[in-house]
């Protein structure tokens, strides 16, 4: 424990030295590091899918940077420090585990899960969507607050159910699809299907996101192996040959 004291301690230095001392730390602002913030996330993200341990590392630390970085921020405004909002999150930690920290019996995940959104509610949440932030990316809000409003019952019983669901969206998509007066109809048609489907995955225990990812990462692989393997410009090739292509890059 004392050496990791030490090191969270030898960042809160540095970051008071550089605050002080270089002229890009000095300009910073809530704002200017919001960007920046989010870069680092999905570095985080890249470096979780590829499974890589160094760059994990480093994006944790590149993040943690940022936490500091807003707390002095803040401490200068005299809003708060790094410490209150550690012991801010300890606080929560320990009210919102009375499993843990109190008489509660939870024996599952799914228990926790429903008496954490519970106690939200009992803190002042007006809903249990609150929580969702509007600037997720759609795949995964729509993700999420499927799994927010399951811990208050809103919830299909089975997949069966689900399924059907999905095949419902895409005949009302398949009704409109070629409709070309009525482009609001279509593009919310496509949205249910979309919304039913990751409403699937989640009751297959599939991360939609993540599946959609790898995917990404699969197609863009092939296609790169196309692009390497053409011997001319992609500009000049037939569909038939860029097909071909994508099938020696399948089986390799």
């Amino acid at each position: 424990m004392q050496h990791k004291l030490e090191a969270f301690g030898r960042l809160l230095t540095i970051m008071d030295e550089l605050r002080e001392k270089c002229p890009w730390d000095r300009k910073q602002t809530f704002a200017s590091l919001r960007n920046l913030t989010i870069e680092e996330t999905y570095e985080l993200a890249d470096a979780i899918l590829e499974e890589d341990m160094k760059g994990i590392k480093e994006e944790i630390g590149d993040i943690l940077l940022h936490m500091v970085f807003y707390s002095r921020i803040a401490d200068e405004k005299g809003a708060f420090d790094v410490a209150d909002a550690i012991h801010a999150v300890c606080d929560k930690l320990i009210k919102r585990h009375p499993h843990i920290y109190g008489d509660v019996v939870a024996e599952d995940e799914e228990t926790v899960k429903k008496n954490w959104e519970q106690l939200k509610l009992k803190e002042g949440k007006k809903s249990v969507l609150q929580g969702v932030p509007n600037s997720l990316p759609a795949m995964v809000k729509a993700y999420r607050m499927q799994e927010k409003t399951k811990q208050v019952g809103f919830e299909w019983e089975n997949s069966e159910q689900v399924w059907a669901k999905v095949e419902e969206e895409m005949a009302e998509l398949k009704e409109v699809m070629f409709d070309e007066s009525d482009f609001s109809r279509k593009e919310e048609e496509f949205g249910d299907v979309l919304f039913s489907l990751i409403n699937f995955a989640r009751f297959q225990q599939i991360d939609p996101e993540t599946a959609l990812e790898k995917v990404n990462q699969k197609f863009k692989k092939r296609f790169e192996y196309i692009e390497a393997n053409a011997g001319k410009d992609l500009n000049d090739m037939s569909l038939q040959e860029m097909d071909a292509l994508w099938e020696e890059a399948k089986l390799r």
